[in-house]
């Protein structure tokens, strides 16, 4: 359940930012009120931890885990 939750939330950071480099718009920001809102602050941490726990998909042994 963790892993889906995170991987969902690293998908959502990184179309926030394709959109920022695409097109120099901040969507998480927007919604929010800014870049430094309280807000915006706490997604970006969300997102990052996120995308720290799905660092450790990178070790797991998946198949291992099917055969059980």
């Amino acid at each position: 359940m963790f892993d889906k939750l995170a991987l969902l939330l690293v998908i959502i950071g990184g179309l926030n930012w394709g959109s920022v480099g695409i097109f120099s718009f901040d969507v998480v920001a927007w919604i929010f009120g800014g870049p430094t809102a309280i807000g915006s602050r706490i997604v970006y941490v969300i997102v990052a931890l996120a995308a720290i726990w799905c660092i450790t998909l990178l070790f797991r042994d998946t198949e291992a885990a099917h055969d059980h």
